[in-house]
């Protein structure tokens, strides 16, 4: 199924070649096929995450991209939060397109050539209250029914690589049926 969406489009863009919480905003970044982001300490075939590392170095880097939606942040800033671009630590920050109900698998078209298959949800780590004290009960909770609720982005690995911009448009090809919901990698 090919769904696109015409609305969705890239807002900012942000990498950082050094361990740091967040990220600064950059004019364009670039994507590489099978890697991640360009120069980003997050970039490489296996697990680049400290806490991954150290459980297991060799496993696979599901986590070369994260995107993050801007709706996220008048989210949070309605509870009294300031968070801008970068900030959580993302690489691309998206405009109109609800990334957290897409399924894994979904294939995110970024500018001219760029492609990233969606792997998963971004699992909030404690670092964003020390960003912003009480952050983390914003971005990741539970719903009606127990269930834990995260939307702090989504994560994925680069199919086709190109460069990315702010203004960028996004198309969004779904997979085929059944279509699995994302869990936290």
């Amino acid at each position: 199924m090919n769904d696109t969406t015409t609305t969705a489009r890239v807002a900012a863009v942000s990498s950082n070649g050094a361990y740091s919480f967040t990220k600064p905003n950059r004019e364009s970044i670039t994507l590489l096929t099978g890697l991640g982001v360009e120069g980003d300490v997050h970039a490489g075939v296996t697990v680049k995450h400290r806490s991954r590392v150290a459980q297991d170095p060799t496993q696979p880097n599901l986590r070369q991209v994260h995107l993050i939606h801007r709706e996220l942040f008048d989210e949070v800033a309605r509870a009294g939060f300031s968070v801008a671009p970068g900030q959580l630590g993302e690489n691309v920050t998206t405009e109109g397109i609800d990334l957290l109900a897409l399924p894994k698998g979904t294939l995110l078209g970024i500018g001219e050539r760029a492609v990233v298959e969606v792997t998963g949800l971004r699992n909030p780590c404690p670092q964003i209250n020390a960003f912003q004290d009480g952050l983390l009960k914003q971005v990741v909770g539970r719903d009606e029914e127990g269930r834990v609720v995260r939307k702090a982005g989504i994560m994925g690995v680069v199919q086709q690589g190109g460069r990315v911009r702010p203004g960028d448009s996004i198309t969004v090809t779904l997979p085929s049926l059944p279509h699995i919901p994302l869990e936290r990698v």
